[in-house]
């Protein structure tokens, strides 16, 4: 029987130690983490490497050895360093409600039932009341061992009374993992209380610790990634409301000189120009993909306003019999005007822009293809940067592709697909 006991024991502890490495190594190489809580874990996760670690070593020399003095102190050591975890957890769930841990009646009230502890735990180290180490080095509890337990398990019961008190100002993830945290040891000391030689608390400890970390990770991991789409929907916004100064310029000069020459063709620049900024305003609002005639549209509006810019200079076709799909907002006008932008030039021939659309047997395609000089060498590579922005919306919102096939002096044609 005591062989079994060593084993399990032995496994427990070993375990412990294993899960509570392998932890601080997810927490110290982890991505988008807070880093106060990296900083805390990375502490929490070494002290209950120490804890295991002594625990570990208490049980063999206790078994092997019969060390006397160095048995006393490993035990005193994993029973301090086990009851720090709680004060520390404590102080970690008031930083997460943003509470001050210095002036908080829940921190001071787990702090002076730890000190209750501590000195109950200094007091066994000479008397045999709660647990004592016989001459021949064997770990045997006193009369009075549940005693020594009653401070954390009224540490645990605070905390979760506390927890529960709070939990309006936690997210729903953090209030479960903190609750788990606190029940799992809890449980585990209350076994341990009254059963002998099995160490429950270790195991506990060590898994109830794992948990709250990976829930806490978890749901910081979730809130960055809503973050950086955030960031990516506010950096598209961005992007739109830097239309180019002198495209607005010339777009109004042109309208101030057809009112008299031709007022019609003026009316019909100004609604175009109208459309074309109302297209991009409300793409602003968007974060998931719309119907492929409202970029059509945009993309058209865009178009007739730089046909009168660049009159003579700019012909387009539109061969576009398939529209039934979604596309993300802001994607084939930017690319049309990236067109104009680098390939329409009054010194070279005038270029001729062609939208097509088709569908295949399972998926939708667009391709855009002018007859400009290509991609020549533009600062900071900005043709290449647009549309590599495009293509990386195309795969997170609707796991759509995007190629580019560009030759100096020969056109570029640009083809997007989006599955079914």
């Amino acid at each position: 029987m005591n062989d079994l006991l060593f084993t399990i024991n032995f496994s427990v502890n070993v375990a412990a130690f294993l899960i509570a490495l392998n932890s601080l190594f997810a927490c110290i190489v982890a991505k988008n983490v807070e880093l106060e809580t990296r900083r805390f874990f990375t502490v929490f996760f070494s002290i209950l490497i120490l804890y295991a670690f002594f625990s570990t070593v208490s049980q063999i020399t206790g078994t092997y050895f019969h060390n006397v003095g160095l048995l006393r102190f490993t035990i005193f050591m994993h029973s301090l360093l086990s009851s720090l975890l709680i004060p520390m957890l404590t102080i970690y769930l008031l930083h997460t409600c943003r509470e001050d841990w210095k002036t908080s009646p829940l921190f001071k009230t787990t702090f002076g039932l730890w000190i209750i502890y501590l000195l109950l735990l200094i007091y066994t180290q000479f008397t045999n009341q709660i647990y004592y180490v016989t001459p021949n080095g064997e770990y045997l509890r006193g009369p009075y061992y549940p005693v020594l337990l009653v401070p954390p398990v009224l540490i645990m019961a605070v905390n979760i009374i506390g927890l529960i008190r709070r939990k309006d100002k936690l997210p729903s993830r953090y209030f479960f993992a903190f609750l788990i945290y606190f029940l799992i040891p809890m449980i585990s000391m209350l076994i341990q209380m009254v059963s002998y030689g099995l160490l429950t608390i270790t195991l506990g400890t060590t898994l109830g610790a794992v948990i709250l970390y990976f829930f806490i990770v978890n749901s910081q991991a979730e809130k960055a990634m809503l973050q950086q789409e955030e960031n990516n929907r506010l950096q598209a916004a961005n992007t739109v409301l830097q239309m180019r100064p002198h495209f607005i310029y010339n777009t109004m000069t042109s309208i101030y000189y057809l009112i008299q020459q031709n007022p019609e063709k003026a009316q019909q620049v100004t609604l175009d120009f109208t459309t074309y900024l109302r297209k991009n305003f409300a793409a602003i609002a968007k974060d998931s993909p719309i119907p492929f005639t409202s970029e059509l549209e945009h993309t058209k509006a865009y178009l007739a306003v730089e046909q009168v810019r660049f009159e003579g200079d700019l012909f387009v076709t539109f061969d576009t019999p398939h529209t039934s799909f979604l596309i993300p907002p802001l994607t084939l006008q930017p690319i049309v005007e990236n067109a104009v932008k680098y390939g329409v030039d009054p010194e070279l021939e005038p270029m001729h822009l062609t939208i097509i659309t088709r569908k295949t047997d399972h998926a939708s395609e667009i391709t855009v293809k002018d007859t400009g000089p290509g991609f020549r060498t533009v600062e900071n590579g900005e043709p290449h940067i647009a549309l590599e922005n495009i293509a990386e919306r195309l795969q997170s919102m609707c796991r759509g592709s995007l190629t580019i096939e560009s030759q100096n002096e020969k056109g570029t044609t640009v083809r997007i697909v989006i599955p079914d």
